[in-house]
């Protein structure tokens, strides 16, 4: 009975959806509808984080240790090459380094060491990766913007970078046409150098988020800022408003909407219809029937949770994802790649539960579910696990 218990408490790491660049770890150049479940990251031991972007994929271990594979073209992998990574390799320039946050963007990628330095690679030219110019870079380089900072994360979107330093300090540098970057009242092409984003003065923040043209960021409070593209097609926003009247615990971005997780464990939406995926006359009537009017700030609360406990939420280019505390993982939105894991290529106006041929028990494996641009993975946790 002993190694049955321990074989049920073996992290598990499942990947599905868009998998032609070797986004999905499988070996396989091809998208997959249904849940993998991976074998390449085994020898590398537990893997703590995942964080997925276009195309690409970056693991941390909790020892600090750095993974990546799927596309590569830019550098975006840090190997030292512009090729795609078919399986899992260690970033090893970073072998150095106890690396404790990272992100991948569309096609750069950003890490934080232990001590607070910030490194970036992959596409530059709208100045993403922070270093004064519009290079790309193949391999992790340093931030000397930020030598004499302690910086706490970063959040790659699509052609831009937010950095949170200790203290609370939001920093915003490449593309920032759509006001993503926070700097200026006035729409402002693009920054090679960080700039402190404005409007969030004596605010104490916890995290900040990145995809597409969007950024966010949550506080201590439990509220939410966002700025950048305007979603459902309302005005861009250059400086951070505050979404009302919620409190939230969780946020997570794609390119058309934000999913937010409130305390008392109800999720909204804001973007699009409901799920800011796809758009519509008679996408629209189907949503009704899964959300509230929005509200005066464009927020809806999703209906079809009502009664489930929610831990989780994630959101990828154009799908959304959420884990149950029963152990269940599932999904909704675009569906063209198979991202959605439910067999086949359908778009799904609300949530629908994701089958992995096994039950995540939450007393021994505890699921945490990422998405990329169109792909998604879960990765189950062992229940004591400190990570």
């Amino acid at each position: 009975m002993e190694g049955n218990k321990e074989e049920e408490q073996q992290q598990e790491i499942w990947s599905w959806g868009a998998g032609t660049d070797g986004q999905l770890g499988t070996g396989k150049l091809q998208d997959e509808h249904t849940p993998q479940l991976l074998h390449s990251l085994s020898s590398f031991g537990p893997i703590s984080f995942l964080s997925c972007g276009g195309a690409h994929v970056i693991a941390l271990t909790p020892g600090g240790r750095v993974l990546s594979w799927g596309r590569g073209a830019s550098g975006q992998l840090g190997h030292g090459e512009m090729v795609n990574g078919l399986q899992p390799k260690v970033v090893q320039a970073l072998e150095g380094f106890a690396i404790t946050h990272v992100s991948a963007g569309w096609n750069h990628s950003g890490f934080v060491s232990e001590t607070g330095c910030l490194f970036t690679c992959g596409d530059g030219s709208f100045g993403q990766l922070g270093h004064g110019d519009c290079d790309s870079r193949c391999s992790p380089e340093k931030v000397a913007y930020f030598d004499s900072y302690k910086v706490e994360q970063i959040a790659c979107g699509m052609r831009h970078s937010l950095v949170l330093v200790k203290g609370g300090q939001v920093y915003g540098f490449g593309s920032g046409k759509r006001g993503q970057l926070g700097i200026s009242v006035d729409r402002v092409r693009s920054l090679s150098l960080p700039q402190a984003t404005i409007g969030l003065d004596n605010i104490k923040i916890m995290s900040v988020y990145a995809n597409g043209d969007h950024s966010a960021a949550l506080c201590a409070a439990g509220e939410v800022h966002v700025w950048g593209r305007g979603f459902s097609g309302s005005n861009d926003v250059y400086i951070p408003q505050l979404v009302t009247p919620h409190y939230f615990r969780q946020a997570a971005l794609g390119w058309n909407h934000i999913l937010l997780l409130a305390a008392d464990g109800e999720v909204f939406m804001l973007g699009g219809y409901g799920h800011g995926i796809l758009n519509g006359a008679q996408m629209a009537a189907q949503m009704e029937q899964m959300c509230e009017k929005p509200d005066e700030g464009g927020l809806q609360k999703f209906h079809g949770l009502t009664g489930k406990k929610i831990l989780q939420i994630a959101a990828g280019a154009e799908h959304s994802a959420l884990i149950i505390d029963d152990g269940s993982v599932m999904t909704w939105g675009w569906g063209e790649h198979g991202q959605l894991g439910l067999g086949d290529t359908t778009n799904q106006t609300g949530p629908h539960a994701v089958c992995f041929n096994r039950t995540f028990n939450p007393q021994h494996l505890v699921p945490r579910v990422f998405c990329g641009s169109g792909f998604t993975y879960v990765v189950g946790m062992p229940a004591d696990s400190k990570t």
